[in-house]
């Protein structure tokens, strides 16, 4: 399940937008203002943002632009009502990945919104093949022989994040994130975690003092 930041002040049009990208199995947060959306990814990580410029506090064009000047590179699709040119350049030189103006069809906004994740996930495709699993995008599910695979919610925020850095090693702080873990079990709770993801047939190398890299060759 994707996890989505909405940044939309508008109360009928942010009830709307959860309830239509809840129904497609999404995972949202609102944020009202600025300050509320800078708090809300201190919190969490999200797969995408969906801001709206007018927002309380300050734009969203300062709101991606201090984000992409911490570091935050959360695909980010903007909604506005502007139409002018010079709206739409200052959107992508702060750093926007896509930029929908008001108002637009939900199926139009879907399918920007898949084509953004799976973007991130490096592929065009909603499904990766690794092994003899398949590994759907959307939904955040794994598949063996078309047979779900059993996983926790927590199991499943980290198979997540291992498809989308595959071949790649993921420190053990930012998993230990991903989990809102910080107790000094958290590492043990970890370990559970990936003996139980090696079991079902995913390949994640230990590197020894750094972290865990999901591979595929």
């Amino acid at each position: 399940m994707a996890k989505i930041l909405l940044v939309e002040d508008d109360k009928i049009l942010s009830e709307t937008l959860i309830e239509l990208l809840e129904d497609e199995g999404y995972d949202l947060t609102l944020a009202r203002s600025g300050n509320e959306a800078l708090d809300a990814t201190y919190l969490a990580e999200f797969e995408l943002m969906l801001v709206d410029v007018n927002i309380p506090d300050f734009d969203g064009f300062e709101l991606l632009k201090m984000l992409r000047n911490s570091g935050n590179t959360t695909p980010c699709i903007f909604l506005t009502s502007l139409n002018d040119i010079a709206s739409l350049s200052r959107g992508f030189e702060v750093g926007a990945d896509d930029y929908i103006k008001k108002p637009f069809h939900f199926d139009e906004l879907l399918v920007r919104i898949q084509a953004l994740i799976r973007k991130s996930y490096h592929t065009l495709n909603n499904e990766i093949k690794y092994n003899s699993l398949i590994y759907k995008i959307s939904t955040n599910e794994l598949l063996d022989a078309k047979t779900l695979v059993s996983l926790a919610p927590q199991e499943k925020k980290l198979l997540s994040l291992f498809f989308k850095r595959l071949n790649e090693t993921v420190a053990k702080q930012e998993l230990l994130h991903e989990l809102d873990s910080v107790n000094e079990s958290s590492e043990g709770v970890l370990r559970v975690y990936i003996t139980k993801l090696r079991k079902v047939g995913l390949e994640i190398q230990t590197i020894k003092g750094t972290g865990y890299r999901l591979v595929k060759a």
